[in-house]
């Protein structure tokens, strides 16, 4: 899958089977993910890996999933990380908590196919869009792009010569941040 498109998610719950179960299910629908067995080791990778996506459990040994998600608000880095709780009790007093804390969506893990859930966040991810952009060699200060980020042929593809397409990710969490990568239509290269 193209590199660009590997949104990069954290599956935090101290339950193996459940944890093994998101790993598999968003590997295989194509997303980066990391694993942590509770809040203190999910706190570590999500402020080393940045995930676009946190999917966490509540009751964990040494700091549950409310604790987590308090740590990650008062964090600067990931502050606006997207959370998603999930609750094999499916309390509302724990609903309520989780969306005073500004967690996304409440789960609860027997009303919610992994699959249903796995569609959920790949909505989050479809909301601010991706633009493609073309460029004209001689358009304003496209060469001095082109020179400024080592893409000596200009927009055309090393491998196989097509004309590179700029593609744009707008970032959910800030939609004064974008991410963007120069990619060929034709065979797939990237710039480095």
């Amino acid at each position: 899958m193209e590199e660009l498109n590997r949104h990069k998610i954290l599956i935090v719950d101290d339950d193996d089977f459940t944890r093994e179960m998101y790993l598999e299910v968003f590997r295989n629908s194509g997303y980066a993910v990391f694993e942590a067995k509770d809040g203190v080791e999910g706190l570590d990778v999500a402020t080393r890996e940045l995930p676009e996506v946190i999917f966490t459990g509540i009751v964990m040994p040494r700091m549950d999933g409310f604790s987590l998600i308090e740590a990650l608000k008062k964090n600067t880095a990931t502050a606006k990380t997207i959370i998603f709780v999930s609750s094999h009790l499916g309390r509302e007093e724990d609903r309520q908590h989780a969306e005073q804390l500004g967690a996304r969506d409440f789960i609860v893990r027997d009303m919610t196919s992994p699959n249903e859930v796995v569609d959920l966040v790949t909505r989050v991810f479809s909301e601010g869009g991706e633009y493609v952009i073309q460029f004209d060699m001689r358009s304003l200060d496209a060469q001095k792009l082109a020179q400024g980020i080592g893409l000596t042929g200009g927009f055309q593809c090393m491998s196989c010569n097509e004309s590179m397409l700029l593609k744009i990710r707008v970032d959910r969490s800030d939609r004064n941040w974008y991410k963007a990568k120069f990619v060929c239509p034709k065979c797939g290269w990237q710039n480095p």
